[in-house]
């Protein structure tokens, strides 16, 4: 019977044209490949390695056996790395949701970085931003969700990523970039330029308009930040955007931001969190996510308190 340990013999020997040579290769005596090609040459019925020439003659059929190792052995190598890579939890799936809009600015260059340490480890997204993630995440519908809600559920863990400023943003020739004081009614004169959201999930809805029952005037929908920026600097209406996306454009010279003091003297403050099931800190990958996770937030921190 024809085994993978024949199939390395015979490479071994083409490889080295003797049989002292092969075997050192193989750490197995002369003796030892002799008796492995007696076994091939019982088998066929013919000889398949002319061992008394130098080097090492094959015979048809040894030249068919070797075009068979080179097409098997590679893919039973492939096949053994990708199984110990399963073992040890290098490979498998992570699939995203965010609640955030803006959060692909940082999110996509981590997820670079960490594509370079677990290349077999397959990230996806979630098609659409849900309405109820948190229960999609328990029930496993995706493995790590981008929030600024975190929702006691049982099996599901929160990390805090960073804390960030929601600040109000305005064209640059309005009227409340040189106002004393921004106030809520002053606000709900104006169209507000959003994400197509519920509003409950808006910072600005959630911790200003809404608890004050107080609505915008109008509101108006785009599912891309740099349109969003677009109506804003033409004064089409005002946003409110974490402080990570605001600068990018007021440093363009774009828009102006300002603190929302109207909610409290620090502005409007949120903490953004990944969301996860416990179980899922079992898996070597899904655990080698969160520390690059955990490194990105330390890096941030120390960036902003510099």
């Amino acid at each position: 019977m024809l085994e993978i340990r024949h199939l390395r013999t015979l490479l071994a020997l083409r490889e080295h044209g003797s049989l002292v040579a092969a075997a050192g290769d193989l750490c197995l005596t002369p003796s030892a490949i002799s008796h492995q090609l007696k076994e091939l040459d019982h088998w066929y019925g013919v000889e398949v390695v002319n061992r008394r020439s130098r080097p090492v003659q094959f015979s048809n059929v040894g030249q068919r056996l070797l075009k068979l190792a080179d097409d098997i052995l590679p893919q039973i190598h492939i096949t053994q790395s990708d199984i110990t890579r399963i073992i040890h939890g290098q490979t498998g799936r992570i699939i995203f949701s965010s609640e955030c809009h803006s959060c692909f600015d940082w999110l996509m260059p981590l997820l670079n970085q960490y594509r370079q340490q677990y290349p077999d480890v397959d990230l996806d997204f979630a098609p659409a931003f849900e309405s109820n993630p948190h229960e999609l995440l328990q029930n496993g519908e995706f493995d790590l969700l981008i929030t600024a809600d975190p929702i006691a559920l049982k099996g599901v863990e929160y990390f805090p990523i960073f804390e960030y400023e929601s600040r109000l943003v305005l064209s640059n020739t309005h009227p409340l970039v040189r106002a004393e004081k921004v106030t809520v009614q002053a606000l709900a004169e104006e169209t507000l330029i959003t994400y197509p959201v519920d509003k409950h999930r808006l910072d600005i809805m959630s911790h200003l308009f809404i608890p004050a029952n107080i609505q915008p005037k109008h509101i108006r929908t785009t599912d891309l930040t740099q349109m969003l920026i677009q109506l804003v600097a033409s004064g089409r209406g005002i946003g409110a955007l974490p402080d990570w996306v605001v600068k990018e454009y007021e440093q363009k010279g774009w828009v102006t931001s300002r603190r929302l003091d109207c909610i409290a003297p620090q502005g409007l403050r949120r903490t953004l969190y990944a969301g996860y099931r416990s179980e899922e800190k079992e898996k070597n990958y899904f655990e080698g996510f969160l520390k690059q996770l955990d490194k990105f937030s330390q890096q941030r921190s120390q960036y902003y308190s510099s």
